[in-house]
C-alpha cells in the first residue's frame, strides 16, 4: 500500500511543478515511444511539418509541441538510433567505434576541389533521429560577440527581427539551451580548466559538461600556448572567445553520456499526443499552391522510405519548416521547384520560384594537423586503449573527448606587419576573386562581396579567431591540428536529378582564394611552434607528418593541398541575407517567395563563425579526431526559430530570447522562456497537467 501511495504522492508532486523534463536529463529510452511513430501510421495533417530530425528539427518538435493544441510531425529519413544507442550515448565512442560510414551516415563525398589537387573529400553527417548531433565530437564552443552583431547586422531587412540574431539575444538563447556541469576540482585542475558560470544556463535541455578524466598533457596546452604568445581565455563562453582554453563539451555528467537534441529535447518529455516523430522518411518533395505565383503556399509534403516505395504525403496547415541542414535543406528546395533557374531546368525539375540564392554561398572550414610519435612516457586516451585493460571499458574513461581549443586572430597569427599585409591583399583581390564564385547571378556575387566586405573590414582586423588549434590524444599518433574559420573561398550544392535518392553535388571551392592557402599554412606554422613550445613539447615524440622535409612556403602549400580535409563545419547554402544578395530567407527564417516555409539550421548562416557550429567527425587520416557541428550557435537558433513563430501565431509582432528573458533557460516542457505564450494557453497546459494528475493519483487507489 505505502509503496503505491509514495509513487502517487511523487508523481503528482513532479507534475505540480510546472510538468519540466526530468531532473538532470538523464536517458530514459522507455519515454521515446511516446512520441515515435514505428508503423508509418500518422495523422492526415499537421499545423507544423518539420523536415528534418537533426539537431534542429527536434528542438523545433519539442518547443513547438509545448502547446497542446498545436500539432507537430518529424519527417526524419534517417532510422530512429535505438538500435545502437550504446555506440551513440557513449562519448568516445566517436573516436573508437563510430557510427560514421554506416547506415546512420550520409556518407556525402564532395566534387573533385582543384584547389587540392583535384581531389574530393568525405562528408559524413548524421542520418539518425539527432543527426549529426548523434555522432559528432561534442564540442561546445560559443561565437564572439562581434560575429553574431555581424550577422545582424547583414541579414537585416528593416525590421526588428534582425535583433533576434544580435548578441543580446543569441547569448540568453545559448545559456537558455544548456545546463552547465562544472568539471571537478581535480580534473579542473590537471586539465587547466577555466570559465565563469554567469556565462552559462541552468537549466537547459543540453548539459554543457566536461570529461570524468584527463591527461597531463592536456594541462600542458594553455600554458604552452601562453609561451608562444596566446593568451589564455578563461570565460571563452562569454563573447570573447579567442585565445587558449579547455572547452566545454556536450556530456551529461550524471552517467557520462552524450547529451544531444534527442536525448535533451525528446527523450524526456511527457506524453504528447500532439508530436509524432516518423524515422525512416525521407521528403522527397514540397508540394504547392500555386495560385499565387509571387507567394508559393506549401500544402503538403511527400515522403517515401526508399526510392523503390511508393510516396506518401501528408497535408500541412500552417508551416513547413526545414531543418535538414546545409545540404538536405537546399536540396530540398531545388527538387521542389525552388532555386537556381538553370540549375532546376537542367535537372528536369519545374521551376515554381527562381531563387538563385539556393545552394549557393557554401562555405567551410577546412583543417589538417601535424602529427607526433607518442612517446612510451607519454599517456594519451589512444595509447592506453591500445594497452587495453578493464579501464578502457568504464563509462569514466570513455567520456573523455578532446576538447583543448584556441582561437588566434590574424594579428597574433602573422604579426601587426604580417597581418596588415593580408588585409590589404585580400581587399586587393575582391573583385577579382568574383570569377571563382560558381553563379554568375548578379545577386549572389553582390552578397559574395558583402559577406567578403564584412570577413575582412570587422573579422580580419579585430580579435576574432582566423585560426583554430585543437589537442588529439585519440588516435595512434599525438596531432594539433589548425583549421581555417572564415574562408574567403565559396561553393555551392546543386541537384542533378529530381530526386532526393540521387546525391546532390557538393562543391565547397576549397581554397579558391590565395589568403585562404596563406592563412591555412600560417596557422601550421604556428601548430608546428606550439609542439616545439615547452612544456607540451615534453609530452610529443618525432613529428612524423609532415615532418621535417616540410620548412619552405611552397613545401608548406603544396602538402597542406594534399592534406587538409573538412572540418564538418558547412553553412551557408539557405544564406540569411537580402534577396538582392542571393539571400535565401529573411531574418524571419522565411524563404522569399514562399508563404509558409522557413529553414532552421546552420544552412542559413551566411558566414562561418570562429565556432563549433555543428558537427566534427571522425578523420581517420592520421589520429582518430572526430567530426564537429555548429551545435551551441545552432542550438541557439531553433530555439530563436520557435519563438518566432510561436510568437507570430500568438499575434505578436516580434518575440524572441532577449537578455531580459530568464536566460537560464528550462528542461521542461513548459518554459515560458521567450515563447510568448497567451494566458489561454497557459490554462490549456494547467488543465491538461491536472487532467494527468487525476488520472495518476486514480491509478494509485486502484493499486491500493
Amino acid at each position: 500500500m505505502w509503496p503505491a501511495l509514495l509513487a502517487t504522492f511523487l508523481l503528482l508532486s513532479h507534475f505540480s511543478a510546472g510538468s519540466r523534463i526530468p531532473e538532470s536529463h538523464l536517458h530514459k529510452r522507455s519515454l521515446q515511444t511516446r512520441n515515435l511513430i514505428t508503423d508509418g501510421s500518422i495523422k492526415e495533417s499537421y499545423d507544423f511539418v518539420i523536415v528534418g530530425g537533426g539537431l534542429a528539427g527536434l528542438v523545433l518538435a519539442s518547443r513547438l509541441s509545448e502547446d497542446s493544441n498545436t500539432t507537430v510531425l518529424v519527417l526524419e529519413a534517417g532510422l530512429s538510433g535505438d538500435e545502437v544507442a550504446t555506440q551513440i550515448n557513449e562519448p568516445a565512442n566517436t573516436y573508437y567505434n563510430s557510427v560514421v560510414g554506416t547506415e546512420y551516415d550520409w556518407s556525402y563525398t564532395t566534387a573533385k576541389q582543384s584547389g587540392l589537387g583535384d581531389r574530393t573529400t568525405s562528408w559524413p553527417r548524421g542520418k539518425v533521429l539527432g543527426g549529426s548531433s548523434a555522432i559528432n565530437g561534442m564540442y561546445l564552443t560559443r561565437p564572439s560577440e562581434i560575429e553574431v552583431n555581424a550577422w545582424q547586422s547583414i541579414a537585416s531587412d528593416g525590421g526588428n527581427t534582425a535583433n533576434s540574431w544580435g548578441w543580446d539575444a543569441f547569448y540568453a538563447a545559448m545559456k537558455k539551451t544548456e545546463t552547465f556541469d562544472a568539471p571537478s576540482d581535480d580534473i579542473a585542475k590537471e586539465a587547466g580548466i577555466q570559465y565563469d558560470k554567469s556565462s552559462h544556463g541552468t537549466q537547459g535541455p543540453i548539459h554543457w559538461g566536461y570529461p570524468g578524466y584527463t591527461f597531463p598533457i592536456v594541462g600542458s596546452w594553455t600554458e604552452s600556448l601562453a609561451n608562444i604568445g596566446i593568451g589564455t581565455n578563461d570565460d571563452a563562453a562569454g563573447g570573447q572567445n579567442w585565445g587558449g582554453y579547455i572547452a566545454g563539451s556536450s556530456i551529461n555528467t550524471a552517467n557520462w553520456t552524450r547529451s544531444y537534441s534527442r536525448s535533451g529535447y525528446i527523450d524526456p518529455l511527457p506524453p504528447r499526443s500532439n508530436l509524432d516523430i516518423l524515422p525512416s522518411a525521407t521528403v522527397t518533395k514540397i508540394v504547392f499552391d500555386t495560385s499565387n505565383a509571387s507567394n508559393l503556399t506549401a500544402t503538403e509534403v511527400q515522403y517515401a522510405s526508399s526510392a523503390q516505395d511508393q510516396a506518401k504525403s501528408v497535408k500541412v496547415k500552417k508551416e513547413v519548416l526545414l531543418a535538414g541542414g546545409t545540404i538536405g535543406s537546399a536540396q530540398v528546395l531545388m527538387i521542389s521547384g525552388v532555386g537556381p533557374q538553370d540549375i532546376l531546368q537542367s535537372a528536369g525539375v519545374t521551376v515554381l520560384n527562381s531563387l538563385p540564392g539556393v545552394g549557393q554561398h557554401l562555405q567551410d572550414h577546412l583543417s589538417t594537423g601535424l602529427v607526433y610519435e607518442t612517446p612510451e612516457s607519454t599517456s594519451t586516451a589512444g595509447a592506453m586503449r591500445a594497452a587495453g585493460g578493464d579501464f578502457v571499458n568504464s563509462a569514466l574513461f570513455l567520456s573523455y573527448i578532446n576538447s583543448a581549443t584556441a582561437y588566434v586572430n590574424l594579428t597574433g597569427l602573422l604579426g601587426p606587419d604580417g597581418a596588415s599585409s593580408v588585409i590589404s591583399a585580400a581587399k586587393q583581390a575582391r573583385d577579382a576573386s568574383v570569377k571563382n564564385i560558381p553563379s554568375q547571378d548578379s545577386g549572389v556575387l553582390d552578397g559574395y562581396k558583402a559577406i567578403y566586405d564584412v570577413t575582412t573590414d570587422k573579422f580580419f582586423s579585430s580579435e576574432v579567431g582566423q585560426i583554430e588549434l585543437l589537442l588529439s590524444i585519440t588516435g595512434g599518433g599525438i596531432m594539433i591540428q589548425a583549421a581555417i574559420q572564415h574562408p574567403l573561398s565559396q561553393g555551392h550544392i546543386y541537384i542533378t536529378s529530381p530526386s532526393m535518392f540521387d546525391k546532390p553535388v557538393i562543391d565547397p571551392g576549397y581554397l579558391t582564394h590565395d589568403v585562404d592557402v596563406t592563412i591555412m599554412r600560417e596557422g601550421l606554422k604556428m601548430a608546428r611552434r606550439l609542439g616545439q613550445a615547452a612544456p607540451i613539447s615534453g609530452f610529443l615524440g618525432k613529428e612524423t607528418s609532415p615532418g621535417d622535409g616540410v620548412n619552405s612556403d611552397d613545401e608548406w602549400n603544396t602538402w597542406l593541398k594534399g592534406a587538409v580535409g573538412t572540418e564538418y563545419h558547412p553553412t551557408g547554402s539557405c544564406a540569411m541575407l537580402p534577396k538582392a544578395q542571393g539571400g535565401v530567407v529573411n531574418a524571419k527564417l522565411q524563404v522569399y517567395g514562399l508563404a509558409n516555409v522557413r529553414v532552421a539550421d546552420a544552412s542559413v548562416y551566411p558566414f562561418e563563425f570562429s565556432s563549433h557550429v555543428g558537427l566534427r567527425v571522425l578523420r581517420p587520416l592520421f589520429c582518430n579526431s572526430p567530426i564537429a557541428q555548429l551545435g551551441a550557435p545552432t542550438y541557439a537558433l531553433a530555439e530563436q526559430a520557435a519563438a518566432l513563430i510561436r510568437a507570430h501565431y500568438n499575434g505578436v509582432e516580434e518575440t524572441s530570447i532577449s537578455s531580459s528573458s530568464n536566460s537560464s533557460g528550462s528542461n521542461g516542457s513548459n518554459s515560458s522562456n521567450g515563447s510568448n505564450r497567451s494566458s489561454s494557453d497557459a490554462t490549456r497546459r494547467a488543465s491538461s497537467q491536472l487532467l494527468y494528475c487525476l488520472i495518476a493519483f486514480i491509478a494509485g487507489l486502484v493499486a491500493l
